[in-house]
């Protein structure tokens, strides 16, 4: 024992003994790219000053100085054809990496390569950052990730809203420049990006948390060698990499929602699993149980009885009080620096996120319809990330991971009058849905020959679910002429499977197959220097979606079963004594099997036609071909199938104005598809927006010619002016249309002819040390200001008695306002961020012969943030308070025409005039949260 513990203490020591060995080195690391091209250096030689100590630049452009004793140093940049560069004055710590990005300038003459060019490492990170902004090959707009740790976002979907001309819709789907989810894309490290939607083309952002992410860029031109299918934005979200350092950090926050947290809370089942994103007791039995409408409705009433008891049949309904918010986190990085030159990093981490909100009183209040719901909504996400990357001189080998689950549980109580039917009613839904996304890609980056040629490639899987087990919705009635009879009870429609008796199970797997290859050579045209890029790649899609609509209906009235309270409606005493058979009205047309293959080549020349004239430009082309198959309403095999061919031009040209300043101007072709579930015939019932869905099996896809200019001047480091103007003409623009001539509507998809689509944007980011000359305060604050002016136009559906005849593009806002202030004391160790978002009022459902098109009223959104670095910089504490001014959430119909909703204030005296009426109406209440984070 005397021995085991002698052990254990030698152990210990000898640990301790390597760790303070290993925090008294530090490094030196960076990138080096060239100054006019923005273009990374790769075989450039990096020396400390004095010594023989050295390293090169690998296929990335970055390097690495490894074991270096505490203190400052000088650096010399050498390679063939620049200015030889010294910096001075680099500060290296114990056991933290000093890190100092470089910018190198070719040399024109023998003379000038001789000269050396010295700096400081504070006034090289200046030039290196004034390089990587001015050198881009698109017009863009990003957010680093030194701007996403100041700000209170905790999803990749609420950072975006902060990028200039950017909005988000239900907190998760990107709108850029006015453009719905449709006309964007989004990829991640490289690869395209799958619909984690049933029923739209949209990526939820928020299944990415925002400290995985490095940085998010959003062109909004297009290159060749961009996909093609974008008008509005390209999302390309990078997940960190190789870390500079060592670390393991531990994040643990809470959260409280002032009209949620310690208040009643109501749900439907619970199981321990759906705290961790995972729910297998709600899902379809796949044993004893009919497959099918013709089996269902084959069974004997013992059958029948028997296939109801396998059902899911738990139906009370839980009361609480909702827990607060919880957000936590572990992160794990490593990295090994390797003699031989190669180094290695793996970058991990998990993610915890649960929340319970409510929303107590929604209203909804328009032409037959007087609602009150009461939301209750519990999520769950969990999240994995795992990076591998290995380096070493021309090579550079990527493994990248990530996997994404979340659960939404959400109960609806809905009480109020339909006039159609002249009834009060009380309506009940449990709605459950599980979204996960799996990801996992293979890059490499290699240079080849000594004319720096670059090699790139990547392989990518991805894997989509989105599961619908049992939504379950009730409905009580009760004419409305008895509304004041105590003796009339509310009857359960528990006749017939219908609007308000049934359960939906559906589910949906899609696969992604991604691969390309990218070839870079430098060249020399007019003794100017040049790049030809060439890339092929493809993308080939699988989905299989299927839906089942089915439910337990009772064989007779029966008032005394039809006024049971919901939790004993469906007792096992009524199922037992075969009150109930098992319904079925599953067609055919719900369900779907589909598949895509998506093929490209490109062609594009980076070229300077004058010193300070560069453009890129080339052609694009995408070979398109879709397969769906399904059934037609009539029992017919639908076979959906498009073979398209597109040929995608592009032109980017810069003119640098000063070294500072760029003026731009770009033409570009794109399009948009139709996704596949817009060319299903599958309808569904939507209870939120009590109208069906359904998909248009002659979709053609849309062509869109772009334009644009801009003017951008970068003032100092991170500062920011810039001017935008943009034109966009669509061809067989896809939008959505309504059929709203019955009680209930359809919304479907169409091609309209032509759309256009047309705005400013407006940028500025500035400390305000210009306010007062050696000002520390005033340095050390940030003001930034971005927003955008945009306006568009569709035509209506021609001779559909609509009524209007165009109108904006569903989801464009005339205008978009980001704002905010961030100030940071003792040496950073403090950040403190004031945040603005404000949008114009837009459409969010479209009108049509009988309703006006809904608009949702411009909010006024207030976000602030403190942050504060503790215990010698290793924690931090973070408070977010969100939403502050909690406006309220309106969507109206917009009937007297003034664009703005007027509030009923006495019945007109002529009945045919309608005035405006209330879609929804809703708070969600202010968000505050608390996190501590450790790095060990």
């Amino acid at each position: 024992m005397k021995y085991l513990l002698k052990r254990s203490a030698l152990l210990v020591l000898l640990t301790v003994l390597v760790t303070v060995a290993f925090a008294q080195t530090g490094k030196i690391t960076g990138k080096v790219t060239d100054k006019k091209t923005g273009e990374t250096l790769i075989g450039l030689s990096v020396k400390l000053d004095g010594s023989a100590k050295g390293a090169s630049t690998d296929v990335s452009g970055n390097y690495a100085l490894t074991g270096l004793a505490p203190g400052k140093y000088t650096i010399v940049f050498s390679y063939i054809g620049y200015q030889p560069k010294r910096i001075t004055d680099v500060d290296v710590q114990n056991g933290k990496p000093a890190i100092v990005n470089v910018v190198m300038e070719d040399a024109p003459s023998q003379r000038l390569a001789e000269v050396v060019i010295t700096a400081t490492a504070r006034q090289e990170s200046v030039n290196s950052l004034y390089a990587a902004q001015k050198n881009r090959a698109v017009i863009s707009d990003g957010i680093s990730s030194d701007q996403i740790t100041r700000s209170p976002d905790k999803s990749t979907g609420e950072v975006l809203k902060r990028v200039s001309g950017t909005t988000i819709q239900d907190n998760k789907f990107v709108i850029v420049r006015g453009l719905g989810d449709r006309y964007n894309n989004a990829r991640l490290d490289n690869a395209s990006l799958p619909s984690t939607e049933a029923n739209r083309k949209a990526f939820s952002f928020d299944i990415v948390p925002s400290n995985l992410v490095d940085n998010i860029v959003i062109s909004k031109t297009a290159t060749p060698d961009l996909p093609g299918d974008f008008a509005g934005g390209s999302v390309q979200i990078i997940t960190r990499d190789i870390p500079a350092q060592n670390f393991f950090t531990v994040s643990l926050g809470a959260g409280y929602n002032s009209q949620s947290t310690f208040k009643d809370f109501y749900y439907g089942p619970r199981y321990l699993s759906d705290y961790f994103a995972f729910n297998t007791e709600r899902q379809l039995p796949t044993t004893g149980f009919p497959k099918n409408t013709s089996q269902t409705l084959s069974l004997t009433q013992e059958q029948s009885t028997a296939a109801i008891k396998k059902l899911p049949g738990v139906w009370n309904i839980g009361n609480s009080l909702a827990a607060p918010s919880q957000n936590h986190q572990l992160s794990l990085g490593r990295v090994k620096d390797f003699n031989n030159g190669g180094r290695f990093g793996v970058i991990a981490s998990l993610t915890y996120r649960n929340s319970q909100t409510t929303v107590p009183d929604a209203e909804r209040t328009y032409l037959f319809y007087d609602y009150d719901d009461r939301v209750n909504q519990f999520s769950t996400a969990i999240g994995a990330l795992a990076n591998l990357s290995y380096t070493k001189g021309k090579n550079k080998f990527s493994f990248k991971n990530l996997y994404n689950r979340i659960l939404e549980d959400r109960f609806t109580y809905r009480v109020g009058s339909d006039f159609t039917r002249s009834s009060d009613l009380q309506y009940y839904a449990f709605d459950m849905l599980q979204k996960g996304l799996l990801k996992t890609s293979v890059e490499g980056e290699h240079t080849l020959g000594a004319n720096k040629n670059r090699f790139t490639w990547n392989l990518a899987y991805s894997n989509v679910i989105n599961n619908q087990p049992d939504q379950r919705k009730i409905g009580y009635q009760r004419t409305i002429t008895d509304r004041d009879n105590p003796e009339v009870p509310y009857l359960a429609s528990v006749l017939s499977i219908n609007k308000e008796n049934n359960r939906l199970f559906s589910d949906l797997k899609e696969n992604i197959y991604n691969g390309g290859l990218n070839y870079q050579v430098p060249l020399k045209i007019s003794s100017q220097p040049a790049t030809l890029k060439l890339g092929a790649g493809t993308q080939y899609r699988t989905r299989d979606f299927a839906a089942r609509l089915l439910g337990s209906v009772l064989n007779g009235f029966d008032e005394d079963v039809q006024t049971r309270p919901i939790n004993t409606l469906y007792g096992k005493d009524l199922v037992n004594a075969n009150y109930y058979r098992l319904d079925e009205i599953t067609s055919l047309t719900d369900s779907y099997d589909a598949n895509s293959l998506t093929s490209f080549g490109y062609a594009m020349l980076d070229n300077k036609l004058a010193n300070k004239l560069r453009v890129v430009w080339g052609l694009r082309a995408e070979n398109f071909n879709l397969k769906l198959n399904s059934f037609r309403t009539s029992g017919e095999p639908l076979n959906v199938e498009r073979n398209d061919l597109d040929l995608l031009p592009s032109a980017n040209f810069t003119y640098a104005l000063t070294p500072k300043s760029n003026l731009r101007a770009s033409y570009y072709r794109t399009l948009a598809r139709p996704e596949f579930t817009e060319l299903a015939p599958f309808a569904y019932y939507d209870y939120e927006v009590l109208a069906v869905r359904q998909g248009n099996e002659n979709l053609k896809s849309t062509n869109i010619d772009n334009a644009d200019l801009r003017y951008e001047l970068y003032p100092g480091t991170g500062q920011v002016f810039s001017v935008s103007a943009f034109y966009k003409h669509f061809n067989n623009a896809i939008e959505p249309s309504i059929d709203d001539v019955n009680s209930t509507p359809t919304i479907s998809y169409y091609n309209t002819k032509q759309a256009v689509n047309y705005g400013a944007e407006l940028e500025f980011r500035h400390t305000l040390g210009f306010l007062k000359d050696n000002s520390e305060s005033l340095n050390n604050t940030t003001i930034y200001v971005n927003g955008a002016y945009i306006k568009s136009k569709v035509n209506n559906p021609a001779n559909a008695g609509y009524l209007r005849d165009n109108r904006p593009m569903v989801g464009q806002s005339p205008y978009t306002i980001n704002a905010g202030l961030q100030y940071n004391a003792f040496q950073n160790a403090l950040n403190l961020s004031v945040l603005y978002n404000r949008i114009g009022k837009r459409i969010t459902s479209v009108g049509g012969q009988r309703l006006e098109n809904v608009w949702e009223n411009p909010r006024n959104v207030l976000d602030f943030q403190a942050n504060y670095r503790v215990i010698k910089g290793k924690g931090q504490i973070k408070l977010n308070v969100s939403d502050i001014l909690n406006n309220q959430s309106l969507f109206y119909f917009d009937y007297d025409g003034n664009g703005k909703y007027t509030p009923l204030q006495s019945a007109p005296a002529d009945p045919n005039i309608r005035q405006d009426e209330v879609f929804s109406r809703f708070k969600r209440g202010v968000d505050a949260s608390l996190s501590f984070s450790y790095n060990f």
